[in-house]
């Protein structure tokens, strides 16, 4: 995939593994297949003048009235595996924040949803790019703030890469009983440091620095 050793760090305009549904080549059988995309959705029709940021997060409750987001997520959807994400605590009257690292309690892999979308680049190189949807936090999430990545559920995998155009009732937050989390250093900030270290618990509060970034 996009290499042999386990990334801890990581940040939007990267580049990441994702499951999509794709035709074999040969027998033409759809089946859900890995995929490397950039994170942040362009349009197919993007030009090499085109200034728009790429869309790196789109909100469940809006997704289907996007006009970028809308059409892909009716049709190319996508799982995105990670062992965990960042959060990051705020703190009155402090410009600075917490973060903190976030996974299940069982300390496996699980899959953010997703949308994408193949842009072909002036050079002739078709590329993937996508977004991962967010929704309204669970209960640990929501001491984090007002968004969280939208978990699906296992059982709900193969549904999220169907044909199904609108399978909203999946975009939901995930049981918060199921998670954990804990506060990390500023090791994220850099995206020099891809190690397990950086997400290795700390004091609360010992350290508050850090900028967005998935794992």
């Amino acid at each position: 995939m996009v290499d042999r050793i386990p990334r801890y760090n990581g940040s939007p305009n990267q580049v990441y593994p994702i499951i999509i549904q794709e035709a074999a080549r040969g027998s033409g059988i759809i089946a859900p297949v890995f995929a490397i995309a950039k994170w942040g959705l362009v349009s197919a029709s993007r030009t090499p003048s085109d200034r728009r940021l790429p869309l790196v997060h789109v909100r469940c409750e809006k997704i289907a009235s996007h006009k970028l987001a809308g059409p892909v997520y009716r049709s190319r959807r996508c799982l995105i595996p990670v062992s965990g994400f960042f959060g990051w605590k705020s703190f009155t009257h402090s410009r600075q924040k917490q973060p903190y690292a976030i996974a299940m309690r069982t300390d496996v892999l699980f899959a953010l949803a997703g949308i994408w979308e193949a842009w072909r680049h002036p050079v002739g190189i078709d590329i993937r790019t996508f977004a991962v949807i967010t929704c309204a936090p669970n209960e640990m999430m929501k001491t984090l703030g007002e968004r969280m990545p939208v978990i699906l559920r296992r059982n709900d995998y193969e549904r999220w890469l169907s044909p199904d155009p609108n399978p909203s009732d999946l975009m939901k937050p995930y049981e918060a009983e199921l998670m954990t989390m804990w506060p990390i250093g500023v090791g994220n900030d850099n995206l020099k440091n891809t190690g397990p270290e950086i997400i290795s618990p700390v004091n609360f509060g010992e350290q508050r620095h850090v900028t967005r970034q998935l794992r």
